[in-house]
């Protein structure tokens, strides 16, 4: 064979590898309106940077008639290339071939990536598709679900690992992607569940469908399991690259700089304005948030999942940062279970990749009831706790209003080892509210009183006078220092731009035992 030839055979095989599963399939792909593994990745990484490893693999099974079912590539597609001309490495599993079901060389070749992810620092994304493990190749499918689990776990902390579903992901498949730091999923196309609708009906009757059970909606909304719903795979892929600009290469890097033209001394008068003057009434903390940060530039995670709670990513002087606050518009921004967990999840991996961490505070306690208590509040509540007191990074608190009783302990106070804690003069930091403080230390004088309710109304005056501001917690040091809103973003960026160096650690062990 002259070499021609050899060319000419090399980029046969080649075209042979790209196809999949075939023409056929690919069309019946598109009917669903979904792409393939290839085209997936073209829209996700920088164009021409792809670079594929095995195209040439094939599975190696003989029983129940595989030996006569060989594709290239098998199913799934792996290699790296770059987004915004950063270095990552992918596999998409391809649905055209077996269903993109899960085998021994597929499982390989997730394992090769993720390896070579791990030994040059850099995020690993997974795009799935896939009818789970391929049944005629049994425990040795099983075997390699478990060979990437095992990765996914020794690369948390150590590089950014994003999955999205864009397809089916069912039984055990769905354990790798919830033991990386974002899931992505596209509504009315993907769906993630332990068990299918067919076993659900079996075992307890229920009629349900797969969206009803798993989809975007449900686990964007409902369970938490996914953090961004796209409406679209092109959207779901887009949200991928615009994640990342915030985020390190890898635990080593610091945060991202990305400089523009928002000036760091600005301020903004709207922000004077945005506290009610009633401490009952609501307003909405993104008003807050985006008049700080750089550009408006708020990337939202689980955005409708325990909206009391928001956590998303942001620029502040260039800097990544990430933040937390509390959402007075939905259920007065209370801490509950759901809410306690989102952010705990959510600050401990801004700590794991020197994320500095913005917390805006307006919380009036802990969510009351039976449900919260029997369900473990104070379980999820001790999570966010020990998620702030553990991390190192640097972390500022601006309290906007409320800070009530052990919340104000928890949302990153000065004792938990916040570097600097700012106020506004609208701050009330006290162990409870007036009405219920007055409630509790006059109770007798109250039930003695001529006139209760006018007693309590001057008691309640008094208290808000004497406790219902930032000055007793700022004479103590509690407060750094009680400043304008308009003062907030130069103070922040002033602050990050001092603690850039900062060092701290914790205690020699082999890890903490955190209040799962």
């Amino acid at each position: 064979m002259n070499e021609t030839s050899k060319n000419q055979k090399l980029n046969e095989l080649k075209a042979q590898s790209r196809l999949g599963g075939g023409q056929a399939r690919i069309d019946a792909q598109h009917k669903k309106g979904r792409m393939t593994a290839r085209e997936r990745l073209d829209l996700l990484l920088d164009r021409g940077s792809f670079r594929e490893v095995d195209p040439f693999v094939v599975h190696r099974t003989t029983d129940f008639g595989l030996d006569e079912q060989k594709y290239m590539s098998d199913s799934v597609v792996t290699g790296w290339g770059t987004i915004d001309g950063r270095l990552v490495y992918v596999y998409s599993q391809d649905f055209t071939v077996f269903g993109g079901s899960l085998g021994e060389v597929h499982a390989e070749k997730i394992c090769k990536i993720m390896d070579m992810a791990m030994k040059n620092g850099a995020p690993v994304i997974g795009l799935n598709d896939s009818g789970g493990a391929r049944i005629q190749e049994g425990v040795v499918a099983l075997g390699g679900y478990a060979d990437i689990f095992l990765r996914n776990t020794m690369a948390s902390g150590v590089i950014p690992q994003i999955s999205a579903i864009m397809g089916p992901c069912a039984g055990g498949a769905v354990y790798s992607p919830a033991l990386t730091d974002f899931i992505f999923m596209t509504r009315n196309t993907s769906y993630m569940f332990v068990t299918g609708p067919d076993v659900v009906k079996t075992v307890t009757h229920e009629e349900v469908t797969q969206e009803e059970l798993g989809g975007a909606s449900v686990h964007s909304e409902k369970s938490g399991v996914c953090h961004v719903a796209a409406d679209s795979e092109a959207d779901t892929l887009y949200q991928i690259r615009k994640l990342l600009a915030y985020l390190p290469q890898n635990n080593m890097e610091d945060s991202p700089m990305f400089p523009n033209s928002d000036d760091p001394l600005r301020m903004d008068e709207a922000l004077n304005n945005l506290i009610p003057s009633d401490p009952n009434k609501p307003y909405d903390i993104k008003d807050v948030i985006n008049l700080i940060v750089d550009d408006g530039s708020f990337y939202e995670i689980h955005e409708n999942y325990a909206a009391n709670i928001v956590v998303g990513f942001a620029r502040l002087g260039g800097h990544s940062v990430g933040i937390v606050a509390n959402q007075p518009a939905v259920l007065a921004g209370v801490l509950d279970i759901d809410a306690s967990e989102k952010a705990a999840r959510f600050v401990r991996f801004c700590d794991a990749f020197n994320i500095p961490i913005i917390t805006f505070e307006d919380v009036p306690g802990f969510l009351p009831g039976t449900f919260q208590e029997h369900h473990g509040i104070i379980r999820s509540g001790a999570k966010l706790l020990y998620a702030y007191c553990e991390a190192t990074v640097p972390k500022l608190t601006v309290i906007t209003r409320k800070a009530y009783g052990g919340a104000y302990c928890v949302m990153s106070s000065k004792h938990i080892r916040s570097d600097l804690n700012l106020a506004w003069p609208t701050a009330e930091i006290a162990v409870m509210g007036p009405d219920g403080a007055v409630s509790i230390i006059f109770r007798k004088e109250l039930e003695n009183a001529a006139d209760p309710i006018q007693r309590k109304a001057e008691l309640v005056a008094e208290y808000k006078e004497k406790f219902a501001n930032p000055y007793v917690a700022a004479s103590r040091g509690y407060i750094d220092d009680v400043i304008e809103p308009k003062e907030t973003r130069p103070r922040l960026i002033n602050a990050l731009a001092m603690l850039s160096n900062k060092r701290d650690g914790n205690p020699a062990k082999k890890h903490g035992n955190i209040p799962l």
